[in-house]
């Protein structure tokens, strides 16, 4: 079974969804996580009601959205790959970090406690700034891969950066096959 999990990046959400929605039709179990923030906040791009229920459309598991609820994924209910589509600069920093105060977090602790694969792809405005140190932290743990990221926006966001989704069953197949999928910055 592959967790996976959306954090706040609010403007990534669809180009996400869509990469749910091919892993699925290839025939592969998800067990769909957010964060509290998705969870419960409306927004221009969605509201929270409708993304829930397009992600129940495509998933028949219950979402997870709690710190209790995500913890047993660890020991208890094991994934095989968790994949983290969005994820903001703010869960990449807890991540990094031993922050587990989210239904994300917690699900990537539980997960990376056994050495299992996790594939991040992060969409932050402070990936070139405060969160720096932060991917290479995350980038030289075992287990950790990241989708390809680009500047979106240089002149606009100069620290900016985001995952290429489009790429994210590419990413997907290298990670089970323990390869970073390169070149990591276009």
């Amino acid at each position: 079974m592959i967790g996976y999990a959306f954090t706040g990046s609010f403007c990534t959400l669809s180009a996400s969804l869509a990469q749910l929605g091919e892993l699925i039709s290839s025939g592969y179990d998800i067990q769909p996580i957010m964060s509290e923030t998705v969870y419960s906040t409306d927004t221009r791009f969605f509201g929270a009601e409708d993304f829930r229920k397009e992600v129940e459309s495509l998933c028949p598991r219950k979402i997870i959205h709690t710190v209790t609820g995500a913890e047993p994924l660890g020991p208890k209910l094991p994934l095989e790959y968790l994949i983290i589509a969005p994820c903001t600069g703010n869960t990449l920093a807890k991540i990094a970090n031993g922050i587990t105060d989210t239904a994300v977090t917690m699900a990537a602790k539980a997960h990376l406690r056994c050495d299992r694969p996790m594939l991040i792809a992060l969409a932050s405005n402070d990936a070139m700034s405060q969160n720096l140190g932060n991917i290479a932290k995350l980038i030289t743990r075992k287990s950790v891969y990241f989708l390809p990221l680009s500047q979106d926006d240089p002149r606009g966001k100069p620290h900016s950066l985001v995952a290429d989704f489009t790429r994210l069953k590419e990413g997907f197949y290298a990670m089970k096959e323990d390869k970073q999928l390169r070149p990591l910055f276009v």
